[in-house]
């Protein structure tokens, strides 16, 4: 997987990217109506509008979107003579773009073709703007998508999608709540350490991986508690570019199989759902990764270089369970009022979530997704 996409970053960058409009006649600009409202985003799009002929605009994706909000914007948009699509907005948002690009161009394979596996041969120029630092979607060639009949996820991926340009500008991201910065934080964190410890790893995913790693453990806690602390917010924005260039390098695993169902059926915001995944999971998965989960422990700022790799992988372990503890993330489904009743449906579904399952570093039965999934109803097991 080449990434081919050119990589602008730092404060106030966006006052420079004129450039880039250069010779473009007709911008399809995807965002949504919250992130619209941004006063950095409104002056963005008042630039754009500035240097370019015709701007059409699109601000209704919806949180974790469907293939029927995707069919209903299409459905709609007129996308005669778009010569560049712009995405500013959080993972949905730029997974719609990517979407968009490769929809608009002539003889495009329909939605219904692509969520059937076929596979786009060109797209649109495309640039995207990330306004949350996690799903790393600006690096990654999957768009995805809810599928509210089969209630799961299903992932569109074609290198086609990546897109030409990303801007990471910190400013953008000093809005989000702590959390949204938490939980899309930890997303980023669980491409990491996923794609890191993937049967499919590999020296170019490792080396993004350790790099991505490194900044969040860094920076994650910071830019939280501190919105305004632009070097940790772009440390973030790039940790997570980083889980996305991980991603299309190698694969998430465990982690994000079992959050599909939960985003799908019960509609808990991506990040939230990995959150209380990532420390049961990783708990799983930490026997047939010792040497990497110590690889990955001593990037922690307070990292004990005396401990063995086995105690390295298991305070690993111990520091993701503390870290969404600190963060004030949910760490069960019993506190997001699910019941261990829905265990049956949670387990099938994981499992059917083939493309990841088979990425996990060890043999996983359907005796072990279950176990993994009671530890999230500690309230209901005792």
């Amino acid at each position: 997987m080449n990434i081919n996409s050119t990589v602008i970053s730092g404060y106030q960058t966006l006052n420079d990217i004129g450039y880039l409009l250069h010779g473009v006649q007709h911008v399809l600009l995807v965002t949504d109506k919250n992130i619209a409202g941004i006063p950095a985003v409104q002056t963005l799009i008042k630039q754009i509008g500035s240097k370019v002929q015709a701007v059409t605009m699109v601000d209704s994706v919806p949180p974790e979107p469907s293939q029927h909000d995707v069919a209903a914007i299409t459905a709609t948009l007129n996308t005669d003579g778009v010569d560049l699509v712009i995405g500013v907005g959080g993972g949905s948002v730029l997974d719609v773009t990517k979407l968009l690009s490769v929809l608009c161009v002539e003889n495009a394979p329909t939605l219904e073709a692509l969520l059937k596996g076929e596979k786009p041969q060109r797209r649109t120029a495309s640039l995207l703007i990330p306004t949350t630092a996690g799903t790393g979607s600006e690096a990654t060639p999957n768009a995805i998508l809810a599928i509210p009949e089969k209630e799961t996820k299903v992932g569109i991926i074609s290198p086609v999608m990546l897109p030409d340009y990303v801007v990471l500008a910190p400013e953008l991201t000093t809005s989000m709540p702590a959390h949204i910065a938490s939980s899309t934080g930890i997303d980023a964190l669980c491409h990491l350490i996923e794609c890191f410890t993937a049967t499919v790893s590999n020296p170019v995913s490792d080396n993004y991986a350790l790099i991505g790693l490194k900044k969040l453990f860094t920076s994650l806690e910071i830019a939280v508690a501190e919105p305004g602390n632009l070097a940790a917010r772009l440390d973030m924005l790039w940790a997570s570019y980083y889980g996305g260039a991980a991603i299309a390098h190698a694969g998430t695993h465990l982690v994000h199989a079992m959050s599909y169902p939960l985003g799908g059926k019960y509609h808990i915001p991506h990040g939230v759902a990995n959150a209380i995944l990532l420390a049961p999971c990783m708990r799983f998965v930490r026997p047939a990764a010792v040497s990497k989960f110590a690889q990955a422990y001593d990037l922690l700022p307070d990292a004990d270089p005396s401990l063995s790799e086995e105690q390295k992988s298991v305070a690993l372990v111990d520091y993701f369970s503390a870290l969404v503890k600190r963060l004030k993330l949910p760490a069960s489904l019993d506190e997001l009022g699910i019941g261990s009743d829905h265990l049956p449906y949670l387990v099938e579904a994981a499992l059917d979530v083939q493309r990841l399952m088979k990425n996990v570093p060890a043999p996983v039965s359907a005796n072990d997704v279950r176990d993994v999934y009671l530890a999230l109803f500690p309230a209901q097991n005792h």
